[in-house]
């Protein structure tokens, strides 16, 4: 298989470069696995075609000659939390919404930026839960721009969705330097719905030095468990 793809300036990360999740859908969607995990080697370059080459095992994305990322078969075994009230994320973005946003270090991110307008960016606030300071939380209901034809939400949307969530509980909020996303795994089980409210919640994992782990899950208005993910992040180096 050997193809192309060119990531647009709206499906941005941190300024100059794609979302890291969002990068990741694409590549999934190329790889033959109920589970896949995908490997950012290099910061996602926008508006320019990328060459796509690999099989249904294993796919690279490349710029040139610089490899960007690659994607291959994974397992996600995950302890995942059942879902959580309603009520209980509502309380959370009373409380904690200034905390996203007032030190955000990519405010024009596509998933988690607060500069984004609505149907423009997703607008995914992921927040600490009353009383529970490893567990956070969000709701996010798709806009009908991110579906495909069946109404069900894209399923780079969906890995789009599952990444910046996983940040919040490692995340250092102002108080050392950003991070960016380095590896993600997931596994979309069931369809994601436009039009319709669900509910993201993140946990911590592990963390070594700058390395940072996390995952997260989706959840339909029900309670449902539809997707999960786990991330590893990198807190950047402090310059000079």
């Amino acid at each position: 298989m050997t193809d192309s793809l060119t990531i647009t300036a709206r499906h941005n990360g941190p300024p100059g470069s794609a979302n890291g999740g969002y990068t990741c859908g694409l590549l999934a969607q190329q790889v033959a696995a109920e589970a896949i995990e995908v490997t950012l080697r290099k910061p996602p370059p926008l508006e320019r075609p990328l060459l796509l080459a690999g099989d249904a095992e294993h796919v690279e994305l490349r710029d040139g000659e610089r490899l960007v990322a690659e994607a291959r078969p994974a397992e996600l075994l995950l302890d995942v939390p059942e879902a959580v009230a309603a009520e209980e994320l509502e309380r959370a973005e009373a409380g904690g919404h200034e905390h996203w946003t007032a030190k955000h270090p990519f405010p024009t991110c596509f998933v988690c930026g607060p500069d984004r307008a609505p149907g423009d960016g997703l607008r995914i606030f992921p927040l600490e839960l009353p009383g529970n300071d490893r567990m956070f939380g969000a709701r996010w209901r798709p806009d009908e721009s991110l579906a495909a034809g069946d109404g069900s939400v894209r399923p780079e949307y969906v890995w789009a969705a599952l990444d910046c969530p996983t940040s919040a509980p490692v995340a250092n909020f102002g108080a050392g330097p950003p991070m960016v996303l380095a590896r993600m795994t997931a596994r979309l089980g069931c369809s994601v719905r436009t039009g319709e409210q669900h509910s993201i919640l993140s946990w911590p994992l592990a963390r070594d030095g700058r390395k940072r782990e996390a995952a997260a899950a989706l959840y339909d208005s029900a309670g449902r468990m539809l997707c999960a993910s786990k991330a590893l992040w990198i807190e950047l180096r402090e310059p000079g």
